[in-house]
């Protein structure tokens, strides 16, 4: 049975990003990620890095160059609408560099190609996690192929569905209330004019009590769109979410006297619709220490994603904790323990703002919840 110092459960930002602080600071680390090959889907859209998180781990890191040569410029403009199209706020980007946006899948080629060879195992999926008995701290960890390997610290990068949790915690997400519907447009200046017109050149929120529109102007030319819809969780059970055009027709009805143009954002989608449904940890979610184990990112505190929150937290988990191990030396609890110790009040306090702001952008009277936040602290925007 082959014998990892360190093993990190999931490929995805936070855990390449705990693997690339670790490297540059002489440390290695082996992923295990459950996709086939980095090729193996599209990972999503625009990404807000914060000053005072994500972009504090991507120099971590030692990356910041790299990270802002594929920024795209003006993408931190905001626009707010209610259903008929009317702009009720406009915020053009300033160019102050507070939450530039890159696009995710390339912040996640940025990761992967400073890692050495051999670092991510692809293919690799994790069904089962155990201690090691009579040797503290280690665990053992199977593999869907059957494999098998041990570590004496074992990282839980997962997501919300975290195979590793279990070991700390038996916490499990519980649905927001909220389901996203995901869809693209293509090429959106040529094909697509009007959708393009109305959401600008970044960010637009078009909102009306139980429903919300998301979509972001994407640095390839599309636009990037989250439907969202307060309903109950079963819902999913009574559509067949594989018949495109069915799926499209039901989500227009609910959008009957909306904008036109913020309509075909789902209408004229390129493609098929991806459903999400929002799911949370409890506020405040922790756990007393496990030797030889720790979580980050969404494996240790997955939110509902209106606090701008999820990735920046993840890979700053990822910086922090790494900078932990590096800290203690030959000492894994100390590193875990300080790691923790800082890691909670923060995640705590991300959660709450986003369960909040849920509240807010789905309010019988929204959009007015969000313009009045923007009012107060209009550097937020």
């Amino acid at each position: 049975m082959k014998h990892y110092p360190i093993a990190i459960i999931g490929g995805g930002l936070g855990g390449l990003t705990a693997a690339r602080v670790l490297h540059v600071n002489g440390i290695e680390a082996k992923i295990f990620e459950n996709e086939p090959n980095r090729q193996a889907r599209t990972q999503g859209g625009m990404l807000d890095i914060h000053a005072d998180s994500g972009q504090l781990a991507i120099r971590a890191a030692e990356l910041y160059d790299e990270f802002l040569a594929g920024v795209t410029p003006g993408a931190e403009a905001l626009r707010i609408a209610d259903r008929t199209g009317t702009v009720l706020l406009e915020a053009p980007d300033d160019g102050e560099m507070e939450r530039p946006e890159i696009d995710r899948g390339l912040l996640r080629n940025l990761l992967l190609d400073s890692l050495p060879d051999g670092t991510v195992n692809w293919g690799s999926r994790a069904t089962a996690v155990h201690p090691v008995a009579g040797h503290p701290g280690r665990h053992e960890v199977e593999l869907a192929d059957g494999t098998r390997f041990t570590t004496d610290l074992l990282i839980g990068a997962d997501g919300a569905w975290s195979h590793v949790r279990p070991l700390v915690s038996a916490a499990l997400p519980a649905y927001s209330g909220i389901s996203f519907i995901e869809a693209d447009l293509r090429d959106a200046l040529s094909k697509h004019p009007a959708e393009a017109a109305i959401v600008g050149d970044g960010l637009l929120f078009a909102l009306d009590g139980d429903i919300g529109v998301i979509a972001h102007h994407e640095g390839d030319g599309s636009l990037h769109t989250y439907l969202g819809y307060r309903i109950d969780e079963d819902w999913v059970n009574r559509v067949d979410l594989a018949d495109t055009t069915a799926l499209k027709a039901l989500l227009l009805d609910l959008m009957g006297g909306w904008d036109d143009a913020i309509r075909g954002l789902i209408g004229n989608a390129d493609g098929q619709l991806t459903v999400r449904p929002i799911n949370a940890l409890p506020v405040g979610h922790s756990w007393d220490r496990v030797p030889g184990v720790t979580l980050l990112g969404d494996a240790a505190h997955v939110m509902s994603p209106f606090g701008g929150e999820g990735a920046n937290l993840a890979i700053y988990d990822a910086s922090q904790l790494a900078l932990a191990i590096v800290a203690h030396p030959g000492d894994v609890e100390a590193a875990l323990g300080a790691y923790e110790a800082e890691m909670f009040p923060r995640a705590t306090e991300s959660a709450a703002g986003s369960a909040a702001n849920l509240e807010l952008i789905f309010a019988p009277d929204a959009p007015q919840g969000l313009l009045g936040m923007f009012a107060q602290a209009p550097e937020a925007a």
